[in-house]
């Protein structure tokens, strides 16, 4: 398999995802401003799209979108867990959140990366509402559970984790959402997230740079 990604994009979630497997895949870099590959090649003829991830699993065969890499990363490996089985309330439950953090919490960033400056009534108004979906995270993680769906590590953390350590980067502090920071703790300490973040270039939250 081939991953397509973006250091720090949420393409991560996916590369998490292969590393918690132990399923063996070469990573591509893409500088998706180019619309190109770090080899220089076309990425649209790989993705249409135009961004990342994309999932390339046999010549010609891709995989786009992450709820959808996510799931089928996850069956290729049932007895890990990662996802609950098709079929049953549970799984319509990882669904559910993958849905939120794709359609909801990922794009309530996108102020941030636009590449757009905001002035100070944008930036109050993306601050806002992005601190309404992290309210909707913090109530799930507020019962005391580790995890999204309870004890076990899932497709849905790995997407979560990454798209709640972008704060760290646009310079919003998790201080008002506690559960979610220890959410993000919890999940940085596991040994496949560390890896995946150190082979993107990235230092761990509190690591020295």
């Amino acid at each position: 398999m081939h991953l397509y990604f973006k250091p720090g994009a949420c393409s991560l979630a996916a590369r998490i995802t292969l590393i918690e497997l132990g399923l063996p895949f070469a990573a591509v870099p893409v500088d998706t401003a180019k619309g190109t590959t770090a080899t220089g090649a076309d990425y649209k003829r790989i993705n249409p799209k135009g961004y990342v991830p994309a999932l390339a699993i046999s010549p010609g065969v891709v995989i786009t979108e992450n709820p959808a890499i996510l799931q089928y990363l996850a069956d290729l490996a049932p007895e890990r867990g990662l996802a609950p089985p098709a079929g049953g309330l549970e799984r319509v439950r990882l669904q559910e959140w993958l849905a939120f953090i794709s359609s909801e919490l990922h794009k309530a960033f996108a102020p941030w990366f636009s590449g757009r400056p905001m002035n100070t009534e944008d930036k109050a108004q993306a601050e806002a509402h992005l601190a309404r979906r992290l309210d909707d995270v913090e109530r799930q993680l507020a019962d005391g559970r580790t995890y999204l769906l309870g004890e076990g590590f899932t497709v849905a953390d790995a997407y979560l984790f990454v798209v709640l350590n972008w704060t760290r980067f646009i310079g919003v502090s998790l201080a008002a959402w506690p559960y979610a920071a220890r959410f993000v703790e919890q999940v940085q300490a596991r040994s496949a997230v560390r890896e995946a973040l150190i082979e993107e270039g990235l230092s761990p939250a509190g690591d020295a740079a």
